[in-house]
């Protein structure tokens, strides 16, 4: 049986974002519980720099958002689903965990799973980075998430033959201590819920003041904008109650800039759990929007407005960055343009490498060691004339010196083995370039951005290549932020 928990992961007043991502990660990767980081996967990140991944995307969140919740934030999530002693194996875990949290995203964000095995219960930790792999939303969790992962950890134990939890105790934050629906909702909820709903049908700020006036709500404008729900002891700002809620926002989902659409989990359908966003603000030097095809697709007069303005700064942006650069023609920035996407490639084909080197040195680690430990015990063996009776009783350690023994042949190792540290040195090498190339990498990915951004803006208000397709500022925020070339 399966017990499952999550626990939102928060930088905290005194220490940074990075410092903070490092430590869960630190933690869960340890070597010393995972059997030399075997049992350590990862989905769209390297599990050897997760942390920095994650931090490269939260800083392209703020970039595109504009928004920073400071320590208030949620900069990652960190599951952990037990298994009863003995039920099952460090795979199985570590393939459940996996699954669990690529059924929980959906595959909209990165994730590190490791399995622990130095307790008697094994256990798998998983760390999903909040924001998504488009950098543009961050995962929520909401009320009623944790019973939601627990049928989901059900249904993975249910699959691979291991028995569930059928009586949970209640408790608060893993399955076993969910309230379920009967849990009366907060002050913040009701106030959150009434101004869903006063939004619904007002046409303009004015009318959706009066609206929360109309549902009993006291009303402070100034700096802030706060409301008293009835019965509550105070004001509640809404900054305070995060980003789809503050006065900004609640202007531009009345405006139809921002879409906020929340889905609660159907008893029967567990994986549809997720409150999800489609924003179509930028906030940063991006394409343009074809406002054309916009009036085709029937958008209303005030996001048309909107993009007019859009357009403009993006067209100002463009212009100083082309100065702050130094690039004074059209044919200067083509030619800058082609030459760092070149060297992008470059430095990705490099990396690319060097991964491939890094995994042949560790499959290569890993059957040394089994190769090294089965050689005692095969001479043994091999003395005995090859009983039977002796391979059964040690057929664990002597089919992992054959499995590696046929590895080497396949690979072409013959003679001389390399030693682990020689390896190890190796690998050293090769990770310290890997780290640097990839902090450039990152670097030249903005660059080479920023470098084709401004050239599509370029070639469309000088009228160059306008047989190409359109290109929409939704669209190439999928783009921007896609590690494909």
């Amino acid at each position: 049986m399966a017990t499952t928990a999550i626990l939102p992961i928060h930088a905290g007043k005194n220490r940074p974002i990075a410092t903070a991502l490092k430590i869960s990660a630190d933690y869960i990767k340890n070597p010393e519980k995972t059997d030399g980081g075997e049992w350590v996967t990862a989905y769209a990140c390297d599990p050897l720099i997760a942390d920095d991944e994650f931090m490269f995307s939260k800083n392209q969140y703020a970039l595109i958002t504009g928004r920073n919740q400071g320590a208030r934030d949620v900069i990652a999530y960190h599951l952990r689903i037990s298994f009863k002693p003995g039920e099952t194996d460090a795979a199985t875990a570590n393939k459940i965990g996996y699954d669990l949290a690529m059924k929980l995203t959906r595959g909209n964000h990165a994730f590190v799973a490791c399995t622990h095995t130095d307790k008697a219960h094994i256990h798998t930790h998983v760390v999903v980075n909040s924001t998504s792999l488009d950098c543009t939303r961050k995962f929520h969790n909401f009320r009623g998430s944790a019973f939601a992962i627990r049928k989901i950890a059900d249904h993975l134990c249910v699959q691979n033959g291991l028995s569930i939890v059928t009586d949970p105790k209640p408790s608060r934050g893993s399955y076993g201590r969910w309230q379920g629906d009967t849990k009366l909702p907060t002050n913040r909820e009701k106030l959150e819920g009434m101004i869903d709903a006063a939004l619904e049908n007002a046409k303009d700020f004015d009318s959706f003041i009066a609206a929360m006036k109309a549902a009993g709500c006291e009303v402070k404008q100034g700096k802030n904008l706060a409301f008293k729900i009835p019965d509550a002891e105070r004001f509640a700002r809404c900054s305070s109650l995060g980003e789809d809620y503050s006065e900004e926002a609640i202007r531009e989902r009345l405006m139809g800039l921002w879409k906020v659409i929340r889905k609660r989990p159907p008893a029967d359908v567990p994986e549809a759990m997720f409150v999800e966003f489609k924003i179509t603000k930028q906030t940063r030097f991006s394409y343009l929007i074809d406002i054309q095809q916009k009036i085709m697709d029937g958008k209303g007069e005030a996001y048309i407005n909107w993009a007019r303005i859009y357009n403009l700064k993006q067209a100002a942006k463009t212009l100083i960055y082309l100065q702050e650069n130094g690039i004074g023609s059209y044919e200067e920035l083509v030619q800058k343009s082609n030459a760092t996407s070149k060297d992008f490639n470059g430095k990705l084909t490099r990396i690319k490498e060097i991964e491939a080197r890094q995994k042949e040195i560790k499959d290569l680690q890993y059957h040394i060691g089994h190769y090294s430990k089965g050689q005692k015990i095969y001479a043994q063996y091999k003395a005995s004339g090859f009983d039977q009776a002796f391979f059964e009783a040690n057929r664990a350690p002597l089919t992992l010196r054959r499995a590696a023994k046929n590895y080497f042949n396949e690979q072409g190792y013959k003679g001389k083995l390399p030693s682990i540290n020689t390896l190890k040195q190796e690998w050293a090498t090769l990770e310290s370039e890997r780290k640097s190339l990839y902090h450039g990498y990152k670097e030249m990915k903005e660059h080479r951005t920023s470098l084709v951004t401004a050239k599509d803006i370029c070639e469309r208000l000088l009228g160059i290549n306008r047989d190409a397709p359109e290109r929409i500022a939704e669209r190439s925020q999928r783009r921007n932020h896609s590690h494909e070339i």
